[in-house]
């Protein structure tokens, strides 16, 4: 189960898992990017039109996904915003909440409705993607880092919580080339890796945590 599935590396990554032959289900605010995404990859796989912001949409959506499709086995809480680059006092309220309410509120709303049913089946992995600006920081991004500090502390805390043979993971992707990247270094961002690329490095990497790994925080190689 894969949010922000319409752009960057949560695109990248629903192909590569797709062409591994795991099903998908995925979600993104981009009602024509979902319906190209139901066009090119059809059943089994699922894609819904959802803002994760969206305490009541999420318990809709994943009401439905566990009816038809059962606890997933692996959820990617990729979906993200970032702010523009500005010092702090320079960010507008509305925009400081849109990336609060996305990357920290976002991946809560998703873990409070999925994971029940991952501890009632008695396994799944969690991934919630930080970055390294969840570890270290930079100016004009501090909202930014504000949240991804919060995934990081909230998926410590959660792998606490967690019962025996599952796991939650913070996973910094590391430095991909894709819109939000190009937000804050302009044109340098295109010496970075390519979401494509990186997918097919990294997806199997992911694929392969578990239990052992509860509670680390990671970055992809």
């Amino acid at each position: 189960m894969l949010t922000g599935v319409t752009r960057g590396i949560g695109r990248a990554m629903c192909a590569e898992l797709a062409r591994l032959g795991h099903v998908v289900i995925g979600c993104g605010r981009n009602r024509a990017a979902i319906a190209e995404l139901a066009r090119t990859h059809g059943a089994p796989h699922d894609f819904t039109a959802l803002d994760v912001v969206s305490d009541a949409g999420v318990a809709a959506w994943a009401e439905r996904v566990i009816a038809s499709h059962g606890a997933p086995d692996l959820v990617l809480n990729n979906a993200a915003l970032i702010n523009k680059n500005a010092p702090l006092w320079r960010v507008p309220a509305a925009e400081f909440s849109d990336v609060v309410d996305v990357n920290v509120k976002g991946v809560a709303n998703v873990i409070r409705h999925f994971v029940p049913a991952m501890i009632a089946a008695e396994r799944g992995v969690i991934v919630n993607f930080s970055s390294g600006w969840g570890r270290s920081t930079d100016a004009e991004v501090a909202p930014y880092c504000a949240t991804k500090w919060a995934v990081e502390g909230l998926s410590r805390a959660l792998a606490q919580e967690l019962p025996r043979g599952m796991a939650c993971i913070p996973l910094s992707p590391g430095t991909v080339d894709t819109d939000m990247l190009h937000s804050t270094l302009g044109d340098a961002a295109s010496d970075c890796i390519a979401p494509g690329a990186w997918a097919r490095k990294c997806v199997p990497y992911i694929l392969a945590l578990g239990p052992e790994h509860n509670g680390q925080p990671l970055t992809t190689p």
